[in-house]
């Protein structure tokens, strides 16, 4: 049991109390705190400003700090780590369950201390500072994306507006601003009209100079890194994927396993089950929709060459893409290569190619592929399409 001094924030004095649990409800100006011992009494509900806090937190003896992530959570939790202390960080959604009565800075903080403490509460891994510089070049990075597809949407309908249809992406409004920028009369534009177009084609010139050098940012850190040149070996992940990976699980330590990461990362089915029936959904989407959409896309990537890979990843890969979609197809990817990811950051290892298969069972594999899904699914329930066991 550990001791500590709180003193009265008037007088400077006040009774010794004993701490083993904080919790602090992480706000912008005034923060709540709540303390219990090591027998679960409370010895400390007050509200502090933001420039006492690490101060209050220096005269307590080292002990369990929980915070909720949030914004500026890893923060605090890296500067209170440094006081000595054990901070771990929890969604609010698993927090909530613990909240009694109305929502308010005490209550929260109570919820909090009471949450941390629970051996089956799943915490969320405390970030480094170059972790979140990294995660900050991709945050800017996709806002920037955002602006240029709105500039480009807004350009389409003005054209519209003008009886000019543009096909969707981004090179075919930029070759029409150029065109019609060059040669403004052929479609009876006029002087005023011109002039804004004028405007908006400086825009997004400028919009894609700045994601031109935030991508080439991007790219010298996943050349200084170690670890993203490790995972971009894997089929479906490449430099963006890389790199905001490791600014989010860092070396994946905090997840037992690879399943728990692709769950973390919201890539397995949401499950309503009751008694003997098991009902699995879509994947859950939960955790950051930016990094799953990066895996998402990136499987998307490495599902288009598959049908020219004789391995047994490409082979199961056409497979679920007959049998399943190629959505469904895609989203298994992302899930295998989260698990290949978390096995690679936590044990430090190097990333090992599929097997190759013999060529007689590719070229069946090749005529299955024509044929329709039906003669797919037999085939796959005779085994057909299962790997040969080598002779003992």
């Amino acid at each position: 049991m550990v001791s500590s001094t709180i003193r009265n924030k008037d007088n400077g004095e006040g009774p010794t109390v004993e701490l083993a649990t904080i919790g602090i409800d992480v706000a912008k100006n005034v923060f709540g705190v709540h303390g219990v011992d090591a027998l679960g009494r409370v010895s400390v509900r007050t509200r502090l400003a933001r420039d006492r806090l690490l101060e209050f937190l220096g005269k307590v003896p080292p002990c369990l700090v929980g915070l909720e992530a949030c914004g500026s959570s890893h923060y605090w939790a890296r500067k209170i780590g440094q006081l000595g202390h054990r901070v771990k960080l929890m969604s609010p959604r698993f927090v909530k369950a613990y909240r009694k009565n109305d929502k308010n800075d005490a209550n929260d903080a109570e919820a909090i201390c009471e949450a941390v403490t629970r051996p089956s509460m799943r915490f969320v891994p405390i970030k480094s500072e170059q972790q979140q510089e990294i995660q900050a070049l991709h945050r800017v990075r996709q806002q920037l994306l955002k602006s240029r597809t709105a500039l480009v949407n807004q350009v389409r309908g003005l054209f519209a507006e003008h009886g000019l249809v543009v096909a969707r992406g981004i090179s075919h409004a930029r070759r029409l601003l150029v065109d019609n920028l060059a040669d403004p009369e052929r479609n009876g534009l006029s002087d005023f009209f011109v002039e804004t177009l004028i405007e908006m084609a400086e825009r997004l010139r400028f919009l894609d100079e700045r994601v031109r050098a935030y991508d080439l940012k991007i790219k010298r850190l996943f050349q200084q890194d170690e670890r993203c040149q490790r995972l971009a070996k894997i089929e479906g992940v490449g430099t963006l994927v890389a790199t905001a990976l490791v600014a989010a699980v860092g070396n994946a330590s905090e997840f037992k396993s690879g399943r728990e990461l692709s769950a973390w990362l919201g890539l397995v089915p949401r499950q309503h089950s009751s008694g003997n029936r098991n009902v699995l959904l879509g994947i859950s989407k939960r955790g950051d929709r930016y990094l799953r959409t990066l895996m998402i896309h990136g499987a998307r990537a490495a599902l288009r060459t598959a049908d020219r890979g004789t391995n047994r990843r490409s082979i199961w890969l056409n497979r679920l893409r007959h049998e399943r979609g190629a959505n469904v197809a895609a989203v298994a990817l992302a899930n295998k290569n989260a698990r290949v990811v978390w096995a690679l950051l936590t044990r430090g290892e190097k990333y090992r190619p599929p097997v190759e298969v013999s060529q007689d069972r590719t070229q069946r594999i090749a005529i299955l592929r024509d044929r329709p899904p039906d003669a797919v699914r037999r085939a796959v329930a005779e085994n057909r399409l299962k790997p040969k066991r080598e002779p003992a």
